[in-house]
């Protein structure tokens, strides 16, 4: 959605633009973060592509709170090695058709990955890996992915494998029909399609799968949620110093999306889940034909289709829906850093997009009690 102007324009305008400008004007401000009844330590991640990656560093960096993570088209930890080409050719075919994919069974270095895995701990940089071995992990292919293709998140297998995830506690799906989509029930472009909004309609709920398998048997998903979505203020949590006193140069949006089911909100013991959306996908997105449902703007087309708010309003799982927004020339498409377009440390805990949500984090779990 665009940004809110602060003022009205004082030339004439015909009624039905100066209808639409009081309109935006009038919109409510986002609402400060919540403290809820939340047990940090019941945190949980998930996302897709960009939202994939970021979900796997923010993972590793804070992995003493994470209980369990659901990545859907993504790859291992710090797969690009704060390189934009391995990012898209290596760790993914994003760079074509001006870069050639050279995405192979191998091509991830997950050897070199885990040494640096095991590196960034050694210089306090990241939580101790060791706790990986607790976690609940569940990866999401699609069979006809051309962006992010399976070879890819084999290794990404293979990489939690090194750091001693039990094969049981780890669970790769892959829907051979699926493209580079977040697999729905019913919602969305057909299954097989690579395209805006990159939900699928595939028979198959990714958001009832990965809180499933994270956090053990769940209430069947309601038709329609019991709670509310709340449009939050990030600015807080986005750090002020250096080049990131400039809002644009963290990537991160204004404002994000809370999902707070009826219990939670009425102070019952709650659990923590973050979605995080891919590329072109977040709500200030201005995608070349009119999303779902109208308007310029994606806006809430990821936070409310996606499907996590029906299995969270049954089973007391608050959702977060951060929002990353574009970077004209450095990141169009409004990805989270998962190559190194904010700074060198976009994969650790001195990350500002890996700051912002642990600052989110911290803030809905500490009315606890």
């Amino acid at each position: 959605m665009p940004h809110r102007p602060n003022y009205l324009p004082r030339i004439w305008k015909p009624p039905f633009v100066l209808l639409a400008a009081v309109a935006l004007v009038c919109q409510a401000a986002p609402e400060p973060l919540p403290a809820l009844n939340i047990d940090i330590q019941q945190t949980s991640v998930s996302g897709i592509s960009s939202g994939g990656f970021m979900s796997v560093q923010f993972q590793v960096a804070h992995s003493s709170i994470i209980k369990g993570a659901g990545i859907v088209a993504g790859g291992p930890y710090n797969c690009s090695q704060n390189d934009v080409v391995k990012a898209t050719t290596k760790c993914s075919c994003t760079g074509e058709p001006n870069l050639a994919c050279e995405v192979t069974p191998t091509s991830a270095q997950v050897s070199t990955l885990v040494d640096g895995t095991k590196a960034s701990f050694a210089g306090g940089l990241i939580d101790d890996p060791a706790n990986l071995s607790r976690q609940r992990i569940i990866s999401l292919a699609g069979g006809k992915d051309p962006l992010v293709p399976a070879p890819v998140t084999r290794q990404l297998a293979d990489y939690y494998a090194k750091l001693a995830v039990p094969a049981a506690n780890y669970s790769a799906v892959t829907l051979e029909n699926a493209g580079h989509t977040l697999p729905t029930k019913a919602y969305g472009s057909a299954c097989a399609v690579t395209d805006v909004p990159y939900l699928g309609k595939c028979g198959f709920d990714s958001a009832q799968a990965i809180l499933s398998w994270i956090y053990g048997p769940l209430k069947a998903p309601v038709k329609r949620a019991r709670g509310r979505f709340i449009e939050i203020d990030q600015t807080p949590f986005i750090p002020q110093d250096g080049a990131f006193s400039f809002l644009w140069h963290s990537g991160l949006d204004q404002s994000g999306w809370l999902y707070v089911p009826d219990n939670c909100a009425r102070g019952a013991a709650c659990r923590l889940h973050i979605a995080l959306h891919g590329c072109k996908q977040g709500q200030s997105y201005l995608p070349l034909k009119p999303p779902p449902g109208g308007g310029l703007y994606n806006g809430t087309t990821f936070v409310k289709n996606a499907g996590y708010d029906r299995v969270a309003a049954n089973n007391n799982i608050v959702v977060l829906f951060p929002q990353a927004v574009s970077i004209p020339a450095v990141n169009p498409n409004g990805c989270w850093d998962w190559w190194g377009y904010t700074d060198q440390h976009y994969a650790d805990r001195q990350g500002v997009q890996i700051r912002a949500l642990r600052g989110m984090v911290d803030r809905l779990s500490s009315g606890r009690h």
